[in-house]
């Protein structure tokens, strides 16, 4: 869990404000939010998973053509 501890009282709130945010966009809080922000149907996530892999598959065969 991203935490910021002030080591002395004159740190400045913008930097250990950025500091934060930095942990947290590492941790991947952000991203489990978004994807837990509504609930997807079985038969969705399985559509969306297909639609990602087969569109990897054509990118990773784009740059072997290169």
């Amino acid at each position: 869990m991203p935490g910021i501890y002030v080591r002395h009282d004159d740190d400045p709130i913008d930097k250990l404000l950025r500091l934060f945010k930095k942990q947290v966009e590492r941790a991947g809080i952000m991203f489990d939010m978004k994807k837990k922000e509504y609930y997807a149907k079985p038969s969705i996530s399985k559509t969306l998973k297909s639609r990602k892999a087969r569109a990897r598959v054509r990118k990773e065969k784009a740059k072997e053509r290169r």
